[in-house]
């Protein structure tokens, strides 16, 4: 697409949504690594120096754009927690439930686990402090939004239930960077079957460090 220049308040936000669009677009064709402000200037027909107009950096962008998948994710998972857990069971089973949902949620959205993958060690680092400040603020409140569902379903959490909430972010933000493997790693597997015990698969390995995690932080009857 190509664009006139934005003038008003309105063109400017759609201005840059498209950014933020376009490079959403970007994160289903590939990772996260390789989403580049060059590609993504050309995709949304603006030279770059346009596109820092309205966003400080790449990393900009894609802290942006996670948090709006992230604010996404949790409203869809109000809906599915409430359609599976059960209130009336025991803590144990309703952990258990709590674990599965989170571990198969977060399994299909590869995209928002990658975006948690590079947050801390590669997009907090091109920023500037307001931008930082920002970013952080928004977190924290997704974090107690998150908190304050799970707690919901799941009050014997108690205080650990916020910090439960963000390791879950940071886990799944870890195992996706094992998946996909690449053809190299599959075609050792396939010569090798004994190696594909290293063959992470997300939503199994999500499910089992989440189920992990709340046999700690739940109370002992």
């Amino acid at each position: 697409m190509t664009f006139q220049r934005a003038r008003s308040e309105e063109q400017k936000e759609a201005r840059r949504r498209a950014i933020l669009d376009t490079t959403a677009a970007m994160l289903e064709e590939m990772p996260v690594a390789e989403v580049s402000l060059n590609e993504l200037s050309r995709r949304v027909g603006l030279a770059k120096s346009n596109v820092l107009r309205y966003f400080e950096s790449r990393e900009a962008v894609l802290l942006e754009l996670l948090d709006d998948f992230l604010g996404t994710w949790l409203a869809g998972l109000a809906e599915e927690l409430t359609a599976a857990i059960e209130p009336s069971a025991a803590p144990e089973a309703r952990a258990d439930q709590l674990a599965d949902i989170l571990s198969r949620s977060l399994g299909a959205r590869p995209v928002l686990c990658d975006l948690f993958g590079a947050q801390g060690g590669v997009l907090e680092r091109n920023i500037s402090v307001e931008v930082a400040k920002r970013h952080k603020r928004s977190s924290l409140a997704r974090l107690e939004a998150m908190t304050g569902l799970l707690r919901r379903h799941l009050p014997e959490l108690g205080d650990a239930a916020q910090q439960f909430c963000l390791m879950i972010l940071i886990t799944a933000g870890a195992l996706s960077s094992y998946v996909p493997a690449p053809p190299t790693l599959l075609a050792a597997y396939a010569e090798e079957p004994d190696l594909g015990v290293l063959n992470v698969d997300l939503q199994d390995a999500l499910q089992m460090a989440f189920t992990s995690a709340l046999v700690g932080v739940l109370p002992r009857a």
